[in-house]
C-alpha cells in the first residue's frame, strides 16, 4: 500500500502537466445523429474464465438473461426459463410460481438441493448440513441473469454434486437518482401478480429495492397460493477500489396442498384434490454484507457475511391418496392434523481472494477461499394439531419430536489457473472441509440415550480442469472434480421404534467429470456438446436387520450410483438482420443413471438393486424452439419432451393402488410466448402455456409433499404489462 501511495504521488505532477497542455486542434460542432437498432438476446452465454473471485475456465457454464426472455416468469415456469439448458430436469411440486425445483445430470431436483444456490453471490440454501433445500425463492421479475456453473467447479464454493446456481438481481439505472419499474401479470386459475421496484444512485450510494405479491387459486382444487417477496440493496462506494454492499431479502408464501392422487384419480380428473385442510408455508430471511476491495490491479478481495433465518411450517392430514380425510361419525369432527415446524439459523462468513501473477513467461491466476459455517436447525414434528380446516399451527400436548441439528464447519479452497499458452489453460484445485454435526433433543418413542448422534466431516477433495481455445471461436473444455453431500437431518431420524440409525454414517462422496466442445460458426450457428459422468457413492437408504429375533429398519449407507450422459445445445440463425431475427434451437440430453453395489430393504427382505435405474432420471430430455423477432416483437414456440422415468429404486413399472410407486409416463408440452416493447418504456408479454392441455405429472415423490401422483398444470394463459419510469 505504501508503494502504491508513493507511486501516485510521484506520477501526479505528470498528470497535472499533461492536463495543462493547450489544445490547438480546431473544433467543430457536429449535428445530432440518432442510431436505431433492435437488440437480440444472444443466449445462453458463458461466463468469462475469471469471474469475480472464481476461476471458471475449463468448465461448462451458462448465463441466462432472464430479464430479456419472453417466458412465463410470473409463475417461474422452469421448462421455459431453462429451455436452453440441456438436461435440466424440472419438478413441478408445490404450486406454479412458488418454487424452482431443478437438477441436471441425474440428480434430485427437490428444491434445487443438489446445487449450491446463491443470490448475488450470497448462499441461500436453508441449511447445507441439515436441509440444503432452497426455500428462499426470489421472484423471477427481479432477476437479471441466472448463472449456472456445473459441478466441476464446485471446489471453490461448496463441493455440491450439481454445481452452483447464482440468481443475479437487476441493477438500478445509476444515471438517475430514482427510477421505477412495475410488472403486473394476470392469468388463468386466478393468477394475479404485481412486482414493483425502485432504484437509483445518490452520490456514492447506489440502491435497489422491490416488493412482489402474487396470488393464485391453482390448477387443482384446494391449491391456492399467496406469496410475497421483499428485497433491499444498498451499495456505498468509498472509492473506485473499495465498496460495501448490504442486502436484505425475504421470501414467503402459503400454499394449500391439494394432496396426492392415485393413477385412477389422475386419469379420471387430474384437477381434483384429496386434501382440503393441508397447508405449507416457508418464511425465509437472507441478510448479508459484502465487502469488495480491489487491492491492486492484480489482486481482489471479497468478504461476505450472511445468514439464512426463518421457518418452514406445515399442517397436514397425512397419508396416501387412498386414505380419505372425512368427518369421524363418532366425534362429528375431522381427525387432528399433524403440525411440523423447522426453524433455521444458518450463518456464513466467506473470504475470497483472487490474484494474477507470473512465473517466468507463464501467466497464472490463483483463487483462494476460506468459509466458516455455524448452523443451528430446530425441528419440531408430530405435533397434534387441530381438527379445523384453516392454517392453524397450534397443537395439543407436547411435540413428538423436538430436535436440534447443530453444525460447525470450516472449509479452505485453492485453485490455480496456469496459462501454458495464451490459448491453453490448466486449473488444478483442492478443497478441505472439516467440521461436525450434532443431533440432540427428544423423540417420544425412543430412549433418550439412543438419540444423540454426531457426524464428523473431514473431507479433502481434488479436481483439475483444462481448456483450449481455437482461433475459430471454439473451445475444448474438460475436467474432473470430487464432490460430496453431507448426511441430512432426515437421514438419521428413526421414524418409529422399529427403526434405528447408523451412528457411523458416511457423507455421500464421488465426482463429476465432463468433456465438451462449444463455439460458433460465423453468425449463423452456435453449439455446445458435453459428455459427462457423475459418480455418487454412499447413498442413504434402509436395510432390514434382525436383533434378538426382532426385525428392524436400519437407516444407513446402502450403495452407489453412476450417471453417464451427453448434453447437446445447438441453435441455427438463418436470418439475422437489423430488424429481423429467426432461429431454431434444440437443447437435448441423453443419460442413464444406475445403482451399483447397492442393497435396499424391500418389503420383508433386503434386495440387491445393482443395475436398476435411479429414480426420477429420464433418459431423454429435449426442448426445441422457434424464435421469430421483428423489431421489438419477440415470439417463441417451444416443444418440451421428457422421457418416462422410474419412481423408486426397485423400478416398479405397474402403479401401486395408492399411486406411490410406478412409472412416470413420458410427456410432451407445447408453449408459446411473446413480448413487445412500445413507447420506449412499456412492455406487453403473453404466454400460452401447455397449448394442447396435456395432462401429465413429473414425479412421484418419495417424501414431501407425499407419495403419489401430483398433477402439473394444464393449459393456461398469462398476460403481463410492464412499465419503466
Amino acid at each position: 500500500m505504501k508503494v502504491f501511495i508513493l507511486s501516485i504521488l510521484l506520477l501526479t505532477p505528470f498528470f497535472i502537466k499533461a492536463q495543462s497542455i493547450e489544445d490547438t486542434i480546431p473544433s467543430k460542432r457536429l449535428d445530432n445523429i440518432i442510431i436505431k437498432s433492435y437488440r437480440v438476446a444472444d443466449l445462453p452465454t458463458q461466463l468469462q474464465d475469471v469471474h469475480n473471485t472464481y476461476l471458471i475456465g475449463g468448465r461448462k457454464t451458462e448465463v441466462l438473461p432472464v430479464s430479456e426472455l419472453s417466458v412465463n416468469i410470473a409463475e417461474k415456469t422452469g421448462r421455459q426459463i431453462f429451455a436452453k439448458i440441456p438436461g435440466a430436469f424440472i419438478y413441478d411440486m408445490d404450486g406454479s410460481g412458488n418454487q424452482v425445483n431443478i437438477a441436471t445430470r441425474g440428480l434430485d431436483p427437490h428444491r434445487s438441493w443438489e446445487f449450491n444456490v446463491r443470490q448475488n453471490g450470497v448462499m441461500i440454501n436453508t441449511d447445507i448440513y441439515g436441509y440444503p433445500a432452497s426455500h428462499y425463492s426470489p421472484p423471477m421479475e427481479a432477476i437479471k441473469n441466472i448463472e449456472i456453473i456445473r459441478g466441476t467447479a464446485s471446489l471453490q464454493y461448496g463441493a455440491e454434486f450439481g454445481g452452483m446456481i447464482n440468481y443475479v438481481t437487476k441493477a438500478p439505472d445509476t444515471t438517475k437518482t430514482i427510477s421505477f419499474e412495475n410488472l403486473t401479470s394476470a392469468g388463468s386459475f386466478g393468477l394475479f401478480s404485481s412486482f414493483n421496484a425502485l432504484g437509483g444512485k445518490v452520490g456514492k450510494l447506489t440502491y435497489y429495492t422491490y416488493y412482489q405479491h402474487r396470488v393464485s387459486d391453482g390448477y387443482r382444487d384446494n391449491s391456492r397460493s399467496d406469496a410475497q417477496a421483499q428485497f433491499a440493496s444498498l451499495k456505498y462506494d468509498f472509492s473506485d477500489k473499495l465498496s460495501l454492499r448490504a442486502e436484505f431479502g425475504r421470501s414467503q408464501y402459503r400454499y394449500q396442498i391439494p394432496g396426492p392422487l392415485t393413477d385412477s384419480m389422475f386419469y379420471a380428473n387430474p384437477r381434483q384434490s384429496t386434501r382440503s385442510r393441508n397447508y405449507y408455508s416457508p418464511d425465509i430471511y437472507v441478510p448479508s454484507l459484502t465487502l469488495n476491495w480491489n487491492i491492486n490491479p492484480n489482486t481482489m478481495l471479497q468478504w461476505t457475511v450472511s445468514g439464512v433465518y426463518g421457518n418452514r411450517s406445515s399442517v397436514e392430514f397425512e397419508g396416501f391418496a387412498d386414505k380419505v380425510d372425512v368427518i369421524d361419525p363418532v366425534t362429528l369432527q375431522f381427525k387432528p392434523r399433524a403440525v411440523n415446524i423447522d426453524r433455521y439459523n444458518s450463518r456464513t462468513s466467506e473470504v475470497r481472494i483472487i490474484h494474477h501473477y507470473q512465473i517466468g513467461n507463464l501467466k497464472n491466476v490463483v483463487s483462494t477461499g476460506l468459509m466458516y459455517m455455524n448452523n443451528n436447525m430446530h425441528r419440531l414434528q408430530q405435533g397434534k394439531g387441530t381438527t379445523g380446516s384453516d392454517y392453524d399451527l397450534s397443537i395439543t400436548g407436547d411435540w413428538g419430536r423436538d430436535l436440534f441439528y447443530k453444525s460447525r464447519n470450516i472449509a479452505f479452497s485453492i485453485e490455480n489457473m496456469i496459462y501454458l499458452t495464451p490459448s491453453f489453460t490448466v486449473s488444478p484445485g483442492f478443497r478441505y472441509d472439516r467440521g461436525k454435526t450434532d443431533m440432540i433433543g427428544y423423540i417420544s418413542y425412543l430412549d433418550p440415550a439412543d438419540i444423540p448422534n454426531r457426524i464428523d466431516h473431514n473431507i479433502p477433495a481434488f479436481g483439475i480442469n483444462a481448456q483450449y481455445r481455437f482461433k475459430t471461436n471454439a473451445r475444448i473444455y474438460g475436467g474432473i472434480s470430487q464432490a460430496y453431500r453431507p448426511v441430512l437431518f432426515k437421514d438419521i431420524i428413526p421414524g418409529s421404534t422399529l427403526e434405528r440409525a447408523n451412528k457411523d454414517l458416511k457423507d455421500a462422496f464421488g465426482y463429476n467429470a465432463e468433456l465438451g466442445i462449444n463455439g460458433r460458426m460465423g453468425d449463423w450457428m452456435k453449439y455446445d456438446v458435453t459428455l459427462f459422468r457423475v459418480l455418487y457413492q454412499h447413498r442413504l437408504g434402509n436395510l432390514l436387520l434382525t436383533d434378538n429375533n426382532v426385525n428392524y429398519i436400519y437407516k444407513t449407507n446402502v450403495g452407489d450410483s453412476h450417471t453417464n450422459g451427453v448434453e447437446f445445445y445447438g441453435e441455427v440463425m438463418p436470418v439475422r438482420s437489423r430488424t429481423t431475427y429467426i432461429s431454431v434451437f434444440t437443447s437435448t440430453s441423453f443419460m442413464k443413471a444406475t445403482y451399483e453395489n447397492a442393497t435396499l430393504a424391500v418389503g420383508s427382505e433386503n434386495r440387491d438393486i445393482s443395475g436398476n435405474e435411479v429414480e426420477s432420471v429420464p433418459r431423454w430430455i429435449s426442448r426445441n424452439g422457434l424464435n421469430i423477432n421483428y423489431k421489438s416483437l419477440r415470439t417463441t414456440l417451444q416443444y418440451s419432451y421428457v422421457d418416462k422415468s422410474f419412481s423408486d429404486p426397485t423400478n416398479q413399472e405397474i402403479p401401486t393402488a395408492n399411486g406411490a410407486k410406478g412409472l412416470v409416463p413420458a410427456y410432451g408440452i407445447w408453449d408459446f410466448n411473446m413480448s413487445i416493447t412500445f413507447a420506449s418504456r412499456f412492455v406487453l408479454k403473453g404466454s400460452l402455456n401447455n397449448i394442447a392441455d396435456k395432462q401429465y405429472f413429473t414425479k412421484r415423490p418419495l417424501f414431501y409433499p407425499g407419495p403419489g401422483v401430483w398433477s402439473s398444470d394444464g393449459r393456461s394463459i398469462v398476460i403481463s404489462l410492464g412499465v419503466k419510469i
